[in-house]
């Protein structure tokens, strides 16, 4: 059937109305610079790429899962409701253009929920709705900062109208809709026009009409929209077309596609649903706060069913599909334990540095559902402490970063081979190995641990090592420089008598793990600005030894900082002595 064209207004007019999504659409995930980039893209006249729409015949209409468009996004994810077709006629479902589409219905009806800077998830305050706003003054052929490809309209999104003056004048994108004839239009126009400030240009009322004019022809007049229309009612055939069409473009992600098609093919429970409420369950609702997301939960689903890991679509048949739910309830039992298991670790969303890195725990206790490793027998005890040794180290040198397939598929074959047995970390780690990478515990682990720095991202894993126990996703803490910045600074140092060079060398020294320590944001912050020794007086004992304070007050002198240092690292080697056991010196051999 050939392609047939449409405006946008009209198109959004139909969308929960006429026009809905299948289960096996992704959710929507796009960003705001993405909804601004489409508007500037129409705005000046270039295609927006074509939209399949799938035509459902009546008879079938109350066959599928239907999703609503999202109207309102929130950062972070967007879960789309479910939706009541009863009396909708001439329904069609859209299979590909779900992300432009819904950024269309969002920029002309709806709102962008975002997150302030540096403000906590959990505070209300720190999220707004915002709406999306043309500003008419501003000259599309001017060059735009970032270059050719940058925005050449002046969309942007705004929590409250904002206001106007000689520079610019904001008009509210979705009043355009207000516009269904242009004799309407015009006389809105000359309306507006003549509650503009007196003192503006002739060059910015030019600028008004063009840019309101072109707004209101690229929404009413211009057949933006260019769509074909499937009507074959077989699902086969139309679950090719979508993974077809979505080959393109923003690319479903291996955990879109397996959602997807899990939602499509489950029988008796709406996936979708349930995969997302687990994914919040989770991050949410267990002791610590977590952040893992709907990727990693399906890329569980597919080790712990010993299905490839390496998987393509082809492999996403109906016998896996069925063997993944028949295995859901043990699946999310597996992966609850593994992920309580290691907040009890002190491991959550600040510290886990790869998800991947849970799915061996949790496919170890997934052949073994009578081990919990929260008891207090000796097996418990001693299992705990062992998963706990090979799951940080892994973290720490990076085991699980990057391409991991490979690597849990070789984990897993040796998992199976001992059920309901000690964790079998010797085996694992022997594994790990011939991949090029190493879990095991040795003296260049040490020294990497020592060398971790600031700004790396391990930093914050790595010192909530030498606390012996927090609960670090109940409160808010602080990387934080013993020795203070300001003191490295050059004209501290060079008034305390320091050269060019011991400034060039406490500098480089400066942000190493043996002078960073871990605060509460409270304590960070009422942190005075004042010598280390002078400070160190006010805390008692209990604080240096939390935080392995060298007890010799000889060594909080800043000149004797390289000695400090040099003490604080023992110190936090023997810590992690205590942690790991002594280095096993043949490992990297074996």
């Amino acid at each position: 059937m050939a392609y047939k064209s449409d405006t946008v207004a009209s198109v959004i007019k139909r969308l929960n109305s006429q026009y809905f999504l299948p289960a096996i659409q992704r959710e929507f995930i796009w960003n705001i610079n993405q909804i601004v980039s489409l508007f500037d893209s129409i705005m000046r006249g270039y295609p927006i790429s074509s939209f399949l729409f799938w035509e459902i015949e009546e008879g079938n209409r109350d066959k599928y899962q239907i999703y609503k468009f999202a109207e309102n996004a929130n950062y972070g994810g967007t879960h789309n409701e479910l939706a009541s077709v009863d009396g909708v006629h001439d329904m069609s479902l859209v299979l590909d253009g779900q992300q432009r589409l819904t950024s269309l219905l969002i920029g002309i009806k709806g709102t962008y929920t975002i997150k302030k800077k540096y403000r906590r998830w959990e505070d209300p305050s720190a999220w707004v709705k915002q709406r999306l706003y043309l500003d008419l003054f501003k000259d599309p052929k001017k060059e735009p900062e970032d270059g050719e490809a940058g925005i050449h309209y002046g969309f942007a999104f705004f929590e409250n109208q904002p206001a106007n003056d000689t520079v610019h004048h904001w008009f509210r994108v979705g009043r355009i809709l207000d516009f269904n004839d242009e004799d309407r239009f015009y006389e809105f126009r000359q309306e507006e026009k003549e509650k503009l400030p007196e003192d503006i240009t002739k060059a910015q009322l030019a600028l008004f009409d063009r840019n309101l004019e072109r707004l209101y022809r690229a929404i009413w007049k211009d057949d933006v929209i260019s769509y074909h229309r499937e009507t074959d009612q077989d699902d086969d055939r139309v679950l090719d077309i979508f993974v077809r069409a979505n080959e393109g473009g923003t690319k479903l992600s291996k955990s879109h596609l397996l959602l997807s098609m899990v939602t499509y093919k489950w029988k008796d429970i709406n996936a979708r649903e349930e995969i997302n409420g687990f994914a919040e369950r989770l991050n949410n609702d267990l002791a610590r706060r977590n952040d893992l997301d709907v990727d990693f939960i399906m890329k569980s689903c597919l080790v712990l069913s010993d299905l490839p890991v390496a998987y393509k679509v082809r492999n996403f048949n109906d016998q896996n599909l069925s063997l993944i739910q028949a295995n859901w309830d043990s699946i999310k039992d597996a992966l609850e334990r593994a992920v309580d298991l290691t907040n009890t670790f002190g491991i959550d969303r600040d510290t886990l540095t790869a998800a991947n890195a849970l799915i061996p725990i949790a496919y170890y206790l997934y052949k073994s559902p009578d081990i919990t490793l929260r008891g207090e027998s000796q097996f418990d005890v001693r299992n705990a402490a062992t998963v706990r040794q090979w799951f940080i180290i892994s973290l720490l040198n990076g085991v699980f970063g990057g391409s991991s397939d490979s690597i849990l598929t070789s984990i897993r074959t040796t998992l199976k081979k001992q059920p309901d047995s000690e964790f079998p970390i010797d085996e694992l780690n022997k594994e790990i190995a011939k991949a090029g990478r190493k879990s095991y515990f040795d003296q260049q682990s040490i020294e990497d641990f020592l060398g971790t720095s600031y700004a790396q991202q391990l930093a914050f894993l790595s010192l909530s090592l030498l606390y012996e126990d927090n609960n670090w996703g109940a409160m808010i803490y602080h990387k934080d420089h013993i020795f203070p910045q300001y003191m490295f600074t050059w004209k501290h140092m060079r008034e305390a008598g320091f050269n060019r060079e011991e400034w060039n060398n406490y500098n480089e020294l400066m942000d190493y793990l043996g002078n960073l320590e871990l605060l509460i944001s409270s304590e960070n912050q009422e942190k005075p600005k004042m010598p280390f020794e002078k400070w160190i007086r006010t805390r008692d004992g209990s604080f240096k030894r939390r935080h392995l304070i060298p007890d010799n007050p000889e060594l909080y002198r800043f000149e004797n900082f390289e000695a400090f240092l040099e003490e604080r690292e023992r110190m936090i080697e023997t810590r992690l002595l205590q942690l790991f056991g002594a280095p096993d010196m043949n490992t990297a051999d074996t």
